[in-house]
This record gives C-alpha cells, sequence and structure tokens, in this order.
C-alpha cells in the first residue's frame, strides 16, 4: 500500500507539471509536489487519459489561504496554462480559406468568425501573460515580467493553437472586448460594437495568418436579439 501511494504521489507530480511547467517553477519542486499530491487526494483523476487530469488546480489553490496571500497571483497563472494545456490537446481544424469571402456578402449582423478549437481568454488583475512568456520563452524578460508584477499591472491574455503550436499573448485594451464577444458566440456585428476601437481590418489580417480565426460562418438571423 505504501509502494502504490508513493507510485501515485509520483505520478500526480509528473502529470501535472506537464500541464503547469510554470506554477511548478514558481513554487519549485518540493512545494510543487506537495500541492499535486493534496490536488490528487481532494480531485481525483475522473477518468483513464492521467494528462486531461488537473483542471481544478487553479480552485484548489484559491482554497488554500496561506497559498493564496503569499502567491495571489498564482491561481490566474494557472487558469491560463490550462488554458494553454487545452489548446495544445484540441481537435485539429482547417482553415476555410472560401468562407473569407461572406465577409465581402454578408452584413456583419449574419456573421460570425470561426476560432480555432481551444482558444479562450483569460482576466486577471495581475501580469498573467508577462509571468508565463517570461518563463517559457523568456519574453518579456523574467526582470520585466518581475517589475509588471510589483506594480500589479492587470492583463488579459488570449491563448489559440498556431498549427499544432499553443500560443499565448496578452489582449491590449481595444482587442480585449472584441476578443470576449467572439468567445462568447456572438455576431460579428456584436463584436464590433463591443470594441469600437479595433482596427478590424488590421486585426483580421493577422488573426488569419497567425492561426486564430479560420473562417466565416453565417448566424441564424436574430440570435442577437434580445
Amino acid at each position: 500500500l505504501r509502494a502504490y501511494r508513493s507510485s501515485g504521489r509520483e505520478l500526480a507530480c509528473r502529470a501535472l507539471a506537464g500541464a503547469y511547467p510554470v506554477t511548478a517553477q514558481l513554487l519549485g519542486q518540493e512545494n510543487f509536489g506537495a500541492l499535486a499530491v493534496s490536488l490528487w487526494l481532494r480531485h481525483p483523476p475522473g477518468r483513464g487519459d492521467i494528462a486531461q487530469w488537473g483542471a481544478q488546480l487553479a480552485s484548489h489553490v484559491e482554497m488554500l489561504p496561506d497559498l493564496a496571500a503569499e502567491e495571489p497571483y498564482l491561481a490566474d497563472v494557472a487558469r491560463l496554462e490550462w488554458a494553454l494545456h487545452g489548446a495544445a490537446t484540441a481537435a485539429d481544424a482547417e482553415r476555410d480559406v472560401a468562407s473569407f469571402a461572406l465577409l465581402m456578402e454578408q452584413e456583419p449582423a449574419q456573421l460570425r468568425l470561426r476560432l480555432c478549437p481551444g482558444a479562450a481568454g483569460i482576466g486577471s488583475q495581475w501580469p498573467v501573460a508577462s509571468i508565463v512568456l517570461a518563463h517559457l520563452h523568456g519574453e518579456p524578460s523574467l526582470e520585466q515580467a518581475g517589475e509588471r508584477l510589483r506594480a500589479r499591472v492587470a492583463e488579459s491574455a488570449l491563448v489559440w493553437r498556431d498549427g499544432v503550436r499553443p500560443r499565448v499573448r496578452p489582449l491590449d485594451s481595444a482587442e480585449a472586448p472584441f476578443i470576449a464577444s467572439l468567445l462568447h458566440g456572438d455576431s460579428l456585428d456584436a463584436a464590433l460594437q463591443a470594441a469600437p476601437q479595433l482596427d478590424f481590418n488590421a486585426w483580421l489580417a493577422g488573426a488569419v495568418q497567425s492561426g486564430l480565426v479560420l473562417g466565416t460562418d453565417i448566424s441564424a438571423l436574430g440570435e442577437d436579439t434580445p
């Protein structure tokens, strides 16, 4: 029984570190191992694929008062990492180039933009995108991310998949409400109204090139009407 428990703890730590590498770096091996074990005991795996275990880590961190007080940004970092993990394991989808002709043929109220599977938006009172990017890619630097953390710079982060690569970047104030509206399933017209400062034509070109937007669809008439 002791051997089984020991093996289970090691498996929990390895599986969780695979989905939360930045959280593991922030906490250190010993503390992260203890967190993984406590999560395993409170929320044991409910399915056979251990790689899909760990979705409750952010809420679990918030329930640990000492950890939440000492590392108040940690739960949001974990949320962002789980979104990245979800994007990495999302179903594949191909770009529908022909569907972009609808942008010239239909009114925005009748259209929706088709985002890539796994796309997500994470809002935070902390610079979560900077923290994750600094630890994973070194840009911004750890020093710059630390400065933003001390200044309590709030960031909204966009997660998507570019081909097979999960990506993350911060959202500016003009783009954030637009992305939130699209993720909510609103029409293109509703999303544009939510973000009047967004340069849509410039945004769309970059979004298509990066793999965020895969095509356009005709929405059912009246769905956005109260």
